[in-house]
């Protein structure tokens, strides 16, 4: 019997989406963008002044709350919003792409 044409496309977004997902997470990101927002919306001054320590200290502890991709977009995009730094979500995406390649390492 024939499958539907919506069966045969539900299939191929099924074994697509997750092989784009993990070959990039963050396709597109600038990490260049990424790095000078981390600077200039002083993420790294006021993650050293919450713990006395140099900046990597919060991302690399070893009690550190991101384990996930998805950890690493929802702490960038709550940072975002609570300390009101105004960024697109382009803007997110490329600081979370940043702090993954300099910190986290992150695949999942």
């Amino acid at each position: 019997m024939l499958a539907s044409t919506r069966d045969l496309l539900a299939l191929l977004i099924c074994v697509t989406v997750p092989a784009i997902a993990e070959a990039d997470p963050f396709a597109g990101a600038d990490l260049k963008n990424g790095r000078e927002l981390h600077y200039s919306k002083q993420c790294a001054s006021c993650h050293s002044e919450k713990t006395g320590r140099d900046e990597s200290f919060m991302y690399l502890r070893e009690d550190r709350k991101v384990k996930t991709l998805f950890d690493l977009r929802r702490f960038v995009s709550l940072c975002n919003m609570g300390q009101h730094l105004e960024m697109f979500p382009e803007d997110e995406r490329d600081v979370a792409a940043y702090l993954n390649e300099r910190y986290y390492k992150l695949k999942e």
